[in-house]
């Protein structure tokens, strides 16, 4: 059961979610401290719980139609996992969430109460944010939210540049990553930004959003905005030679790949800054 969880959880993609709190501690002037322990081991198994297990409960129909589905890119559940998931996602997300609701600051509460109800409402009903185009991708722009409410935890001022940056990041790969599956999302009539906007039209989309990420990330780091501008506009070009969805599928496996290098030249900087006390 615990293995069907992971998988379920999607490990290839916890980079998201524990890369991303882990940047924000750093970027508080720690490489550690044992109060963040539990916002750390939450953005692991827990929180990749929530959000994946709660889509693929309400994206049965369109997953049984996707062909990546059923291994690392995301599961295919059976009808009958329903509420073993959905149990799981509870067990797991509620010791944290009233550990924090006792210890954490209420700017930091607020952050982390919009990260839960977002990615929540990305998936499940009444707003379903996944069958709504554009507000599919922005809703993405929740990855970023421990860049603001892990620093607000420990009574630090977030680093906006950064924080911002990383949102618009993510409303871009958001929909360029759509692009892959929007033959099935029309086919079950979901009607996403990729959709919407077709694979020319949404290359166009998540060029604008990178621009905008390389600009807000050049007030922080110019090496971070040197690599976020160069792998993203490969992508984009890319796609713009390939507009198709199958050209999108080829291109997936780089796009899973981004965030783990500009993550690692982000968190080397980082880590040298601290190590030299140029971060504190």
């Amino acid at each position: 059961m615990l293995l069907r969880l992971i998988q379920i959880s999607r490990p290839v993609l916890w980079v998201n979610t524990i890369g991303t709190t882990v940047i924000a501690l750093w970027l508080t002037g720690d490489l550690w401290r044992w109060d963040a322990l539990p916002l750390l081991l939450w953005a692991t198994l827990p929180f990749n719980l929530l959000i994946y297990g709660v889509n693929d409960i309400f994206d049965q129909e369109t997953d049984a139609l996707n062909s990546r589905k059923g291994g690392l890119e995301g599961a295919r559940i059976a009808a009958s996992e329903f509420r073993r998931i959905l149990v799981a996602v509870l067990l797991t997300n509620l010791p944290f969430v009233l550990y924090f609701l006792f210890v954490l600051p209420l700017g930091a509460l607020v952050w982390i109460l919009a990260y839960l109800v977002i990615f929540v409402q990305y998936s499940a009903p009444p707003l379903r944010f996944k069958a709504r185009a554009f507000l599919d991708a922005l809703s993405n722009a929740a990855y970023a939210f421990p860049l603001v409410f892990v620093p607000l935890a420990f009574g630090e001022s977030p680093v906006w540049g950064a924080a911002i940056g990383l949102m618009a990041w993510s409303v871009a790969k958001h929909a360029f990553d759509a692009v892959q599956d929007i033959d099935e999302d029309r086919t079950a009539g979901i009607v996403t930004t990729a959709v919407r906007l077709g694979p020319r039209g949404t290359a166009l989309w998540s060029a604008a959003w990178w621009l905008a990420s390389t600009v807000c990330f050049a007030f922080v780091s110019i090496p971070v905005a040197s690599v976020n501008l160069l792998i993203a506009g490969w992508l984009v070009l890319r796609l713009l030679r390939d507009p198709t969805p199958n050209g999108a599928r080829r291109l997936y496996r780089y796009s899973i790949a981004f965030p783990y290098v500009a993550g690692s030249v982000a968190g080397v900087q980082i880590v040298a800054a601290l190590m030299l006390g140029v971060l504190s």
